[in-house]
């Protein structure tokens, strides 16, 4: 077996934290258009697998445990603080409705696809329709965690963001292209005549924009992340010492890591109504950190797993179109225009990096507010997501 030419934590750290930087500065500075289609993300977690693969970097290391130990709660806390849900319920109305619908449709689609298609994966495939889940219902952040919690193997995490890409490439321009029938689907979903307007004056007195960050932003929301993390591990360490001891049956839904994990949304949710969510920069910060993490489970995968790729592409066509169906569901129930399920549903499959894309198509006042819609799935993800890998688990009798 040939020798790892980068073996010291020092090294592994520094590559991931490169490749991450790298494609966002090759972004940033060719403005490729394949980059419309085929986000960073996706060759952040591919480029890494390569190097292990190739014996540059090791598929094994501290940096790795050290990232699920820190990154990963530290980017749960920076995402969750900013949640709003006040103000997103204030402009977009019964728009949230449908985006919980979207999710409804996220969870159910998934144990329906992967009753479809579970014949031809790996048995622990639906850690990776678990960890595809998060991702659906709230973003990267969430497939991270989903992943954490359910122990998703790095091949199936894989699968997972190669599934979650191709899907990105189809879903988001019927996203996009559903602008051309607003007349005609509003009409159908007997949408009141006031509600754009009502929007539009709502959005431009709702929100507030992040202030300039300063020096002690970054030390004050440092200190949140690391306290928040050390308090929920504490407490996870007790309470699954506690159910091991009067409920070890519940070890294979809730183990030490899911705990820590509920743990550290939970607390970061209260904190995100008390000024804490005022912090600047903190969204940034956190997402910076969700880059390196994916990198990091890229560099522990292999490439063998990749043999399941048609038949996870498969269930994931059949998973999106069952979650669009309850979009459309949920704006015909509740009379929601198509501009706010196409938000809707980008909030949902796409998160921070696409629901502002669609918005700016399609009605450009609502911008801000797309994020905060895909702030609340963040909210959510870490919830919902590992509950439907056990749901889709539970279906097939595994």
């Amino acid at each position: 077996m040939s020798e790892i030419a980068i073996s010291s934590a020092g090294g592994v750290l520094a590559i991931l934290c490169l490749v991450a930087a790298f494609w966002f500065y090759v972004e940033q500075m060719t403005q490729w258009k394949l980059f419309q289609y085929l986000p960073p993300l996706l060759f952040i977690y591919a480029t890494p697998v390569f190097l292990n693969n190739l014996n540059v970097i090791p598929s094994s290391s501290p940096v790795y445990s050290g990232l699920s130990s820190f990154a990963l709660p530290a980017f749960i806390v920076l995402m969750l603080i900013k949640v709003n849900v006040p103000a997103a319920v204030k402009i977009m109305g019964k728009g949230v409705l449908v985006m919980f619908m979207g999710t409804a449709g996220v969870m159910v689609g998934a144990v329906v696809a992967y009753m479809i298609v579970h014949r031809w994966l790996a048995p622990d495939a639906w850690k990776g329709f678990g960890a595809l889940a998060g991702s659906w219902i709230g973003g990267t952040g969430n497939m991270a965690a989903a992943s954490e919690m359910l122990g998703t193997p790095p091949e199936q995490f894989g699968l997972a963001v190669l599934a979650d890409n191709v899907i990105y490439i189809v879903w988001l321009p019927i996203l996009l292209a559903s602008r051309n029938f607003a007349t005609q689907f509003n009409r159908w979903a007997k949408v009141p005549e006031d509600r754009l307007r009502l929007m539009d004056a709502a959005a431009n007195v709702a929100l507030e924009e992040d202030r300039t960050p300063e020096m002690r932003d970054y030390i004050f929301l440092a200190a949140i992340a690391i306290a928040v993390t050390w308090i929920s591990s504490v407490a996870a360490a007790a309470l699954y010492s506690a159910m091991m001891n009067s409920m070890p049956s519940l070890e294979v839904v809730l183990s030490e890591s899911t705990w820590r994990i509920l743990l550290i949304t939970t607390i970061a949710l209260l904190l995100s109504v008390t000024p804490v969510s005022r912090l600047p920069n903190a969204t940034a910060m956190g997402t910076a950190l969700i880059y390196i993490f994916v990198a990091g489970m890229g560099a522990r995968a292999t490439v063998e797993g990749f043999g399941q790729a048609p038949a996870f592409l498969l269930g994931a066509f059949i998973w999106i179109f069952i979650h669009g169906a309850f979009c459309v569901l949920g704006a015909k129930l509740f009379r929601v225009d198509v501009h706010s399920v196409a938000i809707a549903s980008a909030a949902n499959i796409g998160a921070a990096a696409s629901a502002p894309i669609v918005a700016a198509f399609h009605r450009p006042s609502l911008v801000p507010v797309s994020i905060l819609m895909a702030l609340i799935g963040y909210a959510m993800g870490n919830y919902l997501a590992p509950l439907t890998g056990h749901m889709a688990r539970l279906a097939v009798g595994q």
